[in-house]
Parts: C-alpha cells; structure tokens; sequence
C-alpha cells in the first residue's frame, strides 16, 4: 500500500470526508486531497501526527506501512488516561471517556453534543464555560 492510499484508508475507516479531516488536522481540504491522490504530496511530520491521532492509527504504520496499523489496547487505555492534563480516577468518568474513544467519529460527535446539552440544562452553562476549554466542533 502506498502512503496516499494509507492515508485515504485511515481517513475512511475513521468515517471522515476529506473537509472534516482537514478541520480535525487544521489545513485545507485541498491538502488532504493532494496527500491521497496517486502522485501526491506528502505531508509534513506534524500533519501525520495529527492524521494519525485523529483517525486513531499508528503513525509508524502511516509513515512507513511497517508496524501494527492501529492503537495497541495498552496505547489505547493510555491515550484515555487523562482530560485536559488531569488525571482520570473516577470509574465513570474513565468509562465514559473509554465509549467515546472507541466510538467512530460521528457518534464520538453526537456523544458531546448530548453531553453539552445535559450539561447545558444541569448548570445553565454553555460551552466554553470552563476558561475557554470548549468543545470547537473539529476532531
């Protein structure tokens, strides 16, 4: 498999158009086109970080081909060990944050909205009420 249709299969396992991965990486859709088509452009390091963080591949894997293609269960169960630099050590919380990490994309969007509105509707608070550390509708 090439590294362009590496990246057009991590994009389409994650269940991302092309739009929506450029807003989750921070580009423009046009890159994500260049990067996937035959004789494409690669992208930079950081933007292969970022690609594979979003779809939740490994970025070994993206880079070279070589490797495991996803997260280990360990990397997994590591990357959900922390929210915004705090540890997790609340049995629900962890599980909640589990379920939205391994739900595909457009459910892991539909989960934060119906937690913003439950949220929403308990405190009177929208988004962005805890110090600017809302939800900004990409990843």
């Amino acid at each position: 498999m090439t590294p362009q249709e590496r990246i057009r299969f991590a994009r389409r396992t994650a269940g991302l158009s092309q739009s929506r991965l450029a807003q989750a990486i921070g580009v423009q859709r046009s890159a994500v086109s260049h990067w996937e088509a035959a004789q494409g452009k690669n992208p930079s390091v950081a933007h292969l970080r970022e690609l594979a963080m979003v779809t939740g591949l490994q970025f070994e894997w993206l880079a070279t081909g070589r490797g495991e293609m996803g997260l280990s269960l360990d990397a997994r169960l590591d990357s959900i060990a922390t929210a915004q630099a705090e540890l997790v050590e609340d049995p629900l919380e962890f599980r909640l944050l589990q379920a939205f990490r391994d739900a595909p994309h457009r459910a892991r969007l539909a989960q934060l909205e119906v937690m913003e509105a439950l949220a929403v509707q308990r405190t009177g608070r929208g988004r962005g009420s805890r110090g600017g550390q809302g939800f900004s509708g990409s990843g």
